[in-house]
């Protein structure tokens, strides 16, 4: 009786640690450093930074066109008054602005 006893708790012992490990790994697998919710964070990120990147990307097209367009080979004279009385801060006597708030002034 008491070798049964002993082969059982054997048994049981083994199922409890293997129970135990598999608890333990599935924590570390959900919530771990390198875990499911980090990584669904970090997608979180990098869909934030392309976004990022994108708005990036097309400020920076809007320049290489006003450069484009005061470059000497396709000079536009509209532009070019335009940057010269924003950089100068002058306007004429006859002249009056109107500001747009939404638009960023460089």
């Amino acid at each position: 009786m008491w070798s049964y006893i002993i082969a059982k708790s054997k048994s049981s012992a083994v199922i409890v640690m293997l129970m135990l490990l598999f608890s333990y790994f599935s924590y570390f697998a959900v919530k771990g450093d390198r875990g499911f919710l980090k990584y669904m964070y970090l997608q979180d990120k990098v869909a934030e930074a392309e976004k990022l990147n994108e708005n990036y990307d097309r400020q920076k097209d809007e320049l290489e066109q006003k450069v484009k367009l005061l470059s000497s080979s396709s000079l536009d004279l509209d532009l070019l008054d335009e940057r010269a009385r924003a950089v100068l801060n002058v306007i004429g006597d006859d002249e009056f602005i109107i500001i747009d708030e939404d638009e960023a002034v460089e």
